[in-house]
């Protein structure tokens, strides 16, 4: 998937949602604690150590992929996405129609709001 074309994605999944993209929805930190619990068995948010999947230490602004030590799908390693609040809402959202190809076995979240909330609290755990 291109870096084009991702953004297009996030922009059709922000449409799905009343018009409002998923990363525009309020979060809470707190309720996003709990959400995470389904995540933390792959990934680490505050120790840059891989698991199952690449820690998320400094996602925000990061390329996808670019974690030293960790072996990337090639649909993950050549996406081109660039981590912030709206491609992270749309992967959530869809992890394997986001970014066909990519090794991640979680099917995705399925309310905005869970989005909104596990984004805010990765945001507050950086």
């Amino acid at each position: 998937m291109t870096k084009r074309s991702a953004v297009t994605a996030a922009a059709m999944l922000g449409g799905l949602f009343g018009g409002v993209g998923l990363a525009h929805a309020e979060g809470d930190p707190e309720a996003g604690a709990t959400v995470y619990r389904q995540c933390q068995a792959c990934h680490v948010l505050d120790a840059e150590q891989n698991r199952v999947g690449p820690h998320l230490v400094g996602i925000f602004g990061r390329e996808a992929g670019a974690v030293d030590g960790f072996n990337y799908s090639p649909a993950m390693a050549n996406s081109g996405i660039v981590w912030d609040d709206e491609t992270i809402a749309a992967y959530l959202a869809d992890p394997r129609g986001y970014i066909p190809g990519n090794r991640m076995a979680f099917a995705g979240l399925r309310q905005e709001q869970q989005i909104a909330d596990v984004i805010a609290y990765m945001r507050e755990a950086q």
